[in-house]
């Protein structure tokens, strides 16, 4: 039987979450990736049981990941069930919903009916009475922002959530949801955007807005999708997200492109005494609240813990970063 290390609060930082009372530890597992139904589920439960005996006590879902879709889920409520119901009081759930899920015209976007028939499958597939944070997975062009918007309030009102936020929307956007629901009395707790050392997008505008409207961040892709690890140093390998062709994502051209800067971003992780993938964290966490790590085994959870052991940066290491960044 399953029984939580007593050291696991000991060496994770813990982060306010913009103007709320909510903590999130400074690295999160995201369940996007290996959690589905064609993963060994020993190997799911392995990784989600070590992240929570290290100090990650935040799961972020949506109700798309697999494969199939929705699988992801009840692989963590299967995990819930048998191993974590008695610590469900030390977690943040997270799921979304946004991109397509089912057919038809009620399978995706922001409607409310779309948000709301979700997240009743999610907390079924997880055997949840709530989620700690919901969000609106993407903007929908088509749909009021006002919809959307109050549909989260809505869903916070009928106790299905306990926050609401939103991922992948623009400086403007964001501006104009958090404006929605303080009106209605549902602040935004929380925006997911992707970022990275090459992806900073949100240094464009979003980072001012949300300083200004009090809503913490977390960051999907801190690494990259793996380019800024230790993977790709020597080449492409076979067995590799850009080594596969069916991944959009990363791509063998992506890597070519990059190569250069992820040995010299590499150079200088080893002199600060860290792997690169634990430099990058390190370096998104000077931006962002939370870092949403993937893995594919524990191995893997356990290097990226160790970004949280040097989070600081010198005004040498940040500047010869910038340089490297810069030599596109």
């Amino acid at each position: 039987m399953y029984q939580a290390a007593a050291q696991r609060y000991d060496t994770m930082p813990y982060r306010r979450c913009g103007r709320s009372g909510l903590m999130l530890p400074a690295i999160s597992l995201g369940l996007w990736h290996n959690f589905g139904d064609n993963r060994p589920y020993d190997n799911s439960r392995a990784m989600i049981l070590h992240a929570f005996d290290h100090g990650i006590t935040h799961f972020d879902l949506a109700n798309n990941y697999g494969p199939k879709p929705g699988a992801a889920e009840e692989t963590f409520g299967r995990v819930l069930a048998q191993d974590l119901r008695a610590y469900r009081d030390e977690l943040i759930i997270s799921t979304k919903a946004g991109w397509r899920m089912w057919d038809g015209p009620y399978g995706e976007w922001g409607s409310r009916k779309y948000l709301v028939a979700s997240l009743d499958q999610s907390l079924k597939r997880m055997g949840l009475d709530y989620v700690d944070i919901y969000y609106s997975h993407r903007p929908d062009p088509d749909t009021p922002l006002e919809e959307t918007m109050g549909a989260l309030d809505a869903i916070v009102r009928q106790g299905k959530a306990l926050y609401v936020g939103i991922s992948s929307y623009s400086a403007e956007e964001t501006a104009a949801a958090a404006r929605i629901l303080k009106e209605l009395g549902t602040p935004c707790l929380i925006h997911q955007p992707s970022f990275s050392m090459f992806d900073r997008w949100i240094e464009g505008g979003l980072t001012g807005v949300l300083k200004e409207q009090g809503i913490g961040s977390i960051a999907f892709c801190p690494l990259a999708q793996g380019l800024l690890t230790s993977r790709y140093l020597d080449g492409v390998p076979a067995d590799s997200r850009a080594g596969s062709a069916d991944n959009p994502f990363l791509t063998a051209e992506k890597v070519d492109a990059r190569i250069a800067q992820v040995r010299a971003l590499n150079a200088i992780a080893a002199q600060r005494g860290q792997t690169l993938a634990q430099m990058a964290l390190a370096w998104a966490l000077q931006t962002v609240t939370s870092v949403i790590i993937g893995a594919s085994r524990v191995s893997q959870i356990e290097e990226n813990l160790g970004a949280v052991r040097k989070l600081e940066f010198s005004a040498d290491e940040l500047a010869r970063i910038e340089e490297i960044l810069a030599s596109v």
